[in-house]
């Protein structure tokens, strides 16, 4: 399914990482079923696969580059969709705890049978952030949040960083269009600042990260329902 390894590595090599044999099969394994999957369920419009490899593994695997994720960090990737960026990051560091969020069950049935297929472990939660993340054995339990989605920071902000201890991050993937300062008081509400904001450039396209460091507990009210979120941002 994906170009051949020599042509693998150098797209990696570009952006500063290397490509074992191992990984590559695995990628490989992982784009096989997402187009085969994808049939059914739709989880991407990027079927074709040098553009699986640059737009959704090499792009989940930079983000390594510009957050230092220390050793055995937990994560929970909320909205994960058809797993990015956390499976691919998962796959380059073994080490990550995984816990992958989805609203839709056909889309975590996916994931369960991924990981399957790849040997690597993960908790699957089928359900919505803005309730799991009330429940204590999930609310501030990990130290990294993340969501690659064209949701505002605002709104990400009260899905995600409520999922993260104090001194943790909640790590918002995101185009370069998005006026940042706009979601900096959802963020400071919920207990976090934004402490740092990677902008960089991949295969011609503008990136974003932005680095929300979890610093004090987020208030009990948060996160509010769902009909309150619709209703009305933070």
């Amino acid at each position: 399914m994906l170009p051949d390894l020599d042509y693998c590595r150098n797209e990696f090599k570009s952006v500063g990482f290397e490509l074992s044999r191992e990984l590559y099969e695995k990628l490989d394994i992982y784009a096989d079923f997402l187009v085969e999957y994808n049939e059914k369920v739709n989880l991407t419009a990027i079927t074709d696969p040098s553009e699986i490899l640059k737009k959704h593994f090499i792009d989940s695997i930079a983000l390594s580059k510009y957050v230092a994720i220390s050793d055995n960090s937990s994560i929970i990737d909320v909205g994960t969709g058809a797993g990015f960026p956390s499976v691919p990051l998962k796959l380059f560091r073994p080490d990550i705890k995984l816990t992958l969020l989805d609203s839709l069950n056909k889309r975590v049935e996916f994931l369960r049978q991924l990981c399957e297929k790849l040997g690597i472990e993960a908790e699957f939660i089928h359900g919505r952030a803005e309730d799991f993340s009330k429940l204590s054995e999930y609310r501030e339990k990990y130290d990294f949040s993340c969501a690659r989605a064209v949701a505002n920071l605002s709104l990400l902000s009260e899905f995600c960083i409520p999922f993260v201890k104090v001194g943790g991050s909640f790590i918002s993937m995101k185009g370069p269009t998005e006026d940042i300062s706009e979601g900096e008081k959802a963020v400071k509400l919920l207990g976090g600042e934004i402490s740092d904001i990677a902008e960089y450039d991949l295969f011609g396209e503008q990136r974003r990260i932005i680095i929300v460091k979890k610093i004090s507990q987020t208030p009990p009210k948060y996160p509010r329902n769902s009909s309150q979120i619709k209703k009305k941002q933070l």
